[in-house]
Parts: structure tokens; sequence; C-alpha cells
């Protein structure tokens, strides 16, 4: 499992972790901001009543109202990127990765109206009756043009929609169920299997009646699940009232230098809290990625921009709202930096050869450059250590969660205290044990712990697992959609009951399955549905532009005495 988690870190660091990734994702969401003069500005009030179906029309095809695919799209996105996501951000980049999770959304808002609507206006009727798009369905139909004539990008259609099945359990299946089974057992005692078999079961049984069906429970589902969440939230920034102003102040004070070392974070430079912060920002909200254009596909309205107005709104909702209030959260109860006690992850486990101490510079600056990327004098232990009672005496240093780890206590695995000896192979521990102590915390557990601190008390955590149970079941369900549309692309509509099959086992599989391991196939299956998206999405901008120019002269045609942004 180290080994594979390894391979997939060796992975991502040429996709969503390059130098190039980041420019690319925020410079297309700049660029057509800037190209199309700010519509996420411009054309919000307006959004807001096409989604209210102000301009709806009985005889427009689809499947779905404005609001069931702007709530199907949301419950795909928001989910564990709002609970568990905003805390690994803050986790691996300090307070400011937060800040460039905002940034992230709000040039994303553009993304997403732009990438909504060139899926719409190419989606497809197909066999069973309804509708199917998305950017493999623009990229297979639409005109793309080099040097004046026609190339056939289907194949990269192709290649977009093989990413978004391998994505539907990347992003929408594994991670989110990890983080519930983790989230019920820490606040429950339930055992994972038992949760992941439970929801396994109800998932199958939604995602069999297709679409119209998932949207009559998101509509219910996303309203309700982010008023639960919200009510939790404030009952922890209000109890913590005084720390809410220092909490902005940091979010915005490291933007530009990166976040400085305090308790037990040991720092980030700014290269990776922007890496991170917007990395998170996209699994947030996933702009550019291009799932959502395939939830919008589904509306009732033959006017491919109406249906980009309504998407405007994913980004503000998901993460400019929702993550932000999490991020003050984490923040203002301090929780972020402090040493929880908890089970390590062994594949986030790192013996180094010396003591290392928070305390020491020196230190700090070696941990820092290796944790960052940078070249570091960092030398990993090599050899046995001699456990008694699960306690050993050497004089080494064991890193996990990012952070100098304390009273640790080694288990064999019936979770026994250990007695004997561990071999450790250039600072990886070898062989099947437990480990516990103290370290920094993230994903899910650490926004548990914050719920803890306000005026719920010790009842917060469990706000936090029933937030997140319906949060990240909902992105199983819209994402299997996603899966479902993609292999219908690929192979036809005979093939989606196999991938449903998969999907939910798979679903179950990862309920007990390591949580670092999981996040890192996350980051790559976003990366790859990503690239090909935003490529497309800057080649046809010319398309675009005139789409939404056609759009407002014939809305004013038709709606003379309405106000309207143009």
């Amino acid at each position: 499992m180290q080994e594979f988690n390894e391979f997939l870190i060796f992975i991502d660091q040429y996709l969503g972790s390059s130098s190039w990734f980041v420019p690319l994702l925020l410079g297309t969401g700049v660029f057509f901001t800037i190209y199309l003069k700010f519509p996420q500005i411009r054309y919000f009030s307006f959004a807001l009543r096409v989604v209210r179906g102000k301009y709806d029309k009985k005889d427009d095809q689809g499947d779905t109202s404005h609001f069931q695919a702007l709530t199907t799209a949301l419950s795909g996105t928001v989910g564990t990127g709002n609970i568990a996501g905003v805390a690994f951000a803050i986790h691996l980049g300090g307070p400011a990765a937060l800040f460039w999770m905002l940034v992230t959304a709000i040039v994303g808002m553009t993304t997403k109206f732009v990438e909504v609507t060139l899926s719409h206006k190419y989606r497809e009727k197909i066999s069973d009756g309804t509708m199917s798009g998305g950017p493999m369905y623009f990229m297979k139909n639409a005109d793309f043009r080099l040097f004046g004539k026609k190339v056939n990008l289907k194949w990269v259609g192709i290649m977009f929609a093989f990413a978004t099945v391998l994505s539907s359990f990347g992003t929408g299946s594994l991670p989110q169920i990890n983080s519930i089974s983790n989230s019920m057992f820490a606040s429950f005692g339930i055992d994972k299997m038992i949760t992941g078999g439970i929801l396994a079961v109800l998932l199958g049984t939604v995602i069999i009646g297709g679409i119209k069906r998932i949207a009559s429970i998101t509509e219910k589902l996303v309203p309700f699940m982010a008023l639960v969440y919200v009510v939790g939230a404030f009952s922890v920034i209000l109890f913590n009232y005084q720390n809410i102003i220092p909490s902005f102040i940091s979010i915005f004070a490291e933007v530009f230098s990166g976040s400085a070392a305090v308790g037990g974070f040991l720092g980030a430079s700014i290269s990776f809290a922007i890496s991170r912060g917007v990395n998170r920002g996209l699994y947030s909200n996933e702009a550019g990625q291009g799932s959502a254009p395939i939830a919008h596909a589904s509306a009732k309205t033959n006017e491919p921009v109406s249906e980009g107005l309504v998407a405007i709104l994913e980004p503000f909702i998901d993460t400019i709202i929702i993550c932000t209030i999490t991020g003050l959260v984490l923040l203002s109860s301090g929780v972020w930096n402090e040493k929880h006690e908890n089970t390590f992850a062994q594949a986030d486990l790192l013996f180094l050869d010396k003591v290392y101490s928070e305390d020491n510079q020196e230190d700090v600056n070696i941990l820092f450059n290796y944790l960052n990327g940078n070249n570091s004098s960092l030398s990993f232990y090599d050899g046995e250590l001699n456990v008694s009672e699960g306690t050993f005496d050497q004089n080494i240093s064991v890193i996990h969660a990012r952070s100098i780890a304390e009273e640790i206590l080694i288990f064999d695995k019936d979770d026994k205290l250990f007695n004997g000896n561990l071999k450790i192979e250039e600072g990886k521990l070898q062989g099947d044990f437990i480990v516990k102590g103290k370290s920094l915390v993230h994903s899910a557990p650490l926004t548990a712990i914050a719920f803890d601190r306000g005026f719920f008390g010790n009842y917060g955590n469990y706000i936090v697992s029933i937030g997140l149970l319906l949060f990240a079941f909902s992105t199983a369900i819209s994402w299997s959609y996603y899966g479902d549309r993609a292999m219908t692309f690929l192979f036809g509509a005979g093939s989606v009951i196999y991938y449903r099959v998969v999907y939910v086992i798979g679903f179950f599989v990862a309920s007990f399955a390591d949580t670092t391991v999981i996040w890192n196939v996350s980051l790559i299956t976003i990366a790859l549905m990503t690239v090909p998206n935003l490529i497309g999405l800057l080649w046809l901008r010319k398309e675009v532009k005139s789409t939404i120019k056609k759009y407002w002269v014939d809305f004013k045609k038709e709606w003379p005495n309405e106000d309207t942004p143009e």
C-alpha cells in the first residue's frame, strides 16, 4: 500500500500538483472572466431569476427543472470537499490555502458558466429518450478549426469520458464513503464495513432509478443538509467570536508569503499553499473539471446560455459560502494546528534517524523544506526498533500528518500492545501494525473535533457526522450519474448496468480503505478530466461569445419588458 501511495504521489506531481496545472486552471477562469466582461458579477442576479423558473417554457426538452439540475450538480460538489477537503487544504497549506480556494471559486463561477453553456448546446437525446451531455459531446460535435481546417476531436471526448468514469470512483465514490465511515466510526463507534454495506445498498436503490429519481431526491436533500450544517458551523464560530477577526486576518495575511510554522503545524511555502488551495478548491466546486455540465445537460430548456447562468451559482454556494464557513470553524476553534489523539495512517508515517524539536528553528527549517518538496538534509531511520509494551526508547523522531508525532504506542494487528522488534526500511514501517499517538489531524476527523468547540459541546461532532453522511452520500449519487453518462457515450446504454454494479461494490470496499491513498487517487482523476476540458473551452472561446450574444438578442425579443444585464 505504501508503494502504491508513493506511485500515486509520483504521478500527481506531473498532473494536479505540477507547476503548469494551477496556471491552466486559474488562467482559463481569468481569461473568460475578462473575455466575457465579468459574467459572474453582471449575470448573478439574473441567474437567480432563471433558477426560480421565471422564464421556463412547458415545451422545452429535458428531464429536470433548472432547480433540480442545480441541486443535482450541487449534490455532486457539496460533499467531502466542504467538510474534509477544506480541513485537508488548511492542514497542507495553512490558512493561506483557504484564500486560494476562494480565488478558485470566484474565477470558477465563469468557468462553470462557459462549460455548462457549451455542453448543453451539444447535448443529445439517447435511445432511452433521456438527454445526455457533457464536455465529451461538445468535443465530439463542435466545429473545431485549426488553421481553417476542421479537426476531429472525438478521440479527446473519448479520453475525457474514460477519465470521467475513473473520476466517478476517485471523486464521487471512494473518498465520499471513506470520509463517511471514518466519521461514523469516530462519532458513534459504528464498524466501517457496516456503514459501507448499508449505504451501498441504499446507493444501489437510488441510482437504478436514473436521473429523474436522483433529481427528485437531491432537490429535497441539498437544502436540508446545507441548513443543518450551517447552523452547526455558526454554533462554533459564534462560540469563539473573539477569534473571528484573527481568523480572517490569518487567511489573508500570508497569501503571498506562505503560512508560517505555528503550534504543531510546521509551515507551508507559498507555492504549496497555492497548489493545495487551488486543488482543493477545484475538488470542492469542480469548476473546469467538466462534471457539472453532465447534470445540467438534463435541464428542461432549449437555451444553453440560460442553463450556463444557473451554473454560475454553484461555486458561490459551494465554495464561497460553505467552504468559507468550514474554514472559519477550523481557524476560530484553533484545532487546525493542535495535535490530537488519533490512529496513524501507515502510508503517512515516517521514521527519522534523530530527534527533531519544534522548539529548534534549525530542525523546523529542515522539516519545512522536506514537507514542501524542497532540498532537505533530512535522513530516514533504517534498521530495527526494540519495542516493549508498545513503546521504544531509541533517539529518533516520527513524522505523521506533516507533524512531529508524540506519545506513540505500537499495537499488533489484534490491537494489543506490541512487544518485539519493528523493521524500518528507509523511514517506512514494515509489517501490519497499528500505531497511535498525538499528531496533527486532517480531513473529516479534524472538522469533527472543531465542531465540539461550540455551543453544542461534545455533541457538535455528531452534526459533522450527519452532515458528512448527507453531503457525501448525495455526492456519490450524482457522480454515479456522471459515470453513467460517460459509459453511455463510450459503450452505449447497455453498459450502464455493469458500471452501476462495479460502482456500488467500489463504494463498499472504500469504506474501510486507507484515506491517504484515496485522496491521492482523487487528485489524479481530477486532473485527467480537467485538462482536456479546459483546452476545449479555450479553443471554442469565440463560439461561446457568439452564443451568449445571440441569447441576449433573442431574450430581448421574447421578453421586451424584462430588465437584462446586457
